[in-house]
């Protein structure tokens, strides 16, 4: 046996060819009447009547760059020199039952606190954010910071 003689396994076969002559026959693939028998047809495409009615994201403006995180509420040390006693824990439970401030939508908002005023009580802060100046003036009269 030679390489000439060899023969495919899987002949090609041809489809016979149906209605007027050609490739295709009669309506060419394209079904009967309507539409989309039609030269020229161009259907609307149904996802951009969807996609037009959403609303367009427009950016944020010159504010492109800043945070979607919520902003931490500001708690100044003479807040807290008026609302707590010696040796009173300072949490974010305790400063919301003070009034100090009200929580977000049901939640705990971040806070924090700065050294707005003097402060002369020893109090135990923790769960709270603190600049390091606050830091510095709660734990020079005797108060605890827990990070």
């Amino acid at each position: 046996m030679q390489i000439h003689d060899l023969k495919r396994k899987t002949p090609n076969t041809k489809n016979p060819s149906i209605g007027r002559g050609g490739k295709r026959g009669k309506t060419s693939g394209r079904g009967t009447k309507g539409q989309d028998a039609r030269s020229g047809r161009k259907k609307r495409p149904e996802l951009r009547d969807f996609i037009k009615r959403i609303p367009k994201l427009r950016g944020r403006g010159k504010n492109s760059f800043k945070s979607f995180a919520p902003r931490a509420e500001v708690v100044l040390l003479s807040m807290l020199e008026k609302n707590f006693k010696s040796g009173d824990r300072v949490e974010p439970a305790s400063i919301i039952a003070r009034g100090i401030i009200e929580k977000t939508e049901g939640n705990f908002p971040r806070i924090k606190i700065l050294s707005g005023g003097e402060i002369t009580k020893k109090l135990i802060v923790s769960g709270v954010e603190i600049s390091a100046s606050a830091r510095a003036a709660i734990e020079k009269v005797g108060g605890v910071v827990h990070a």
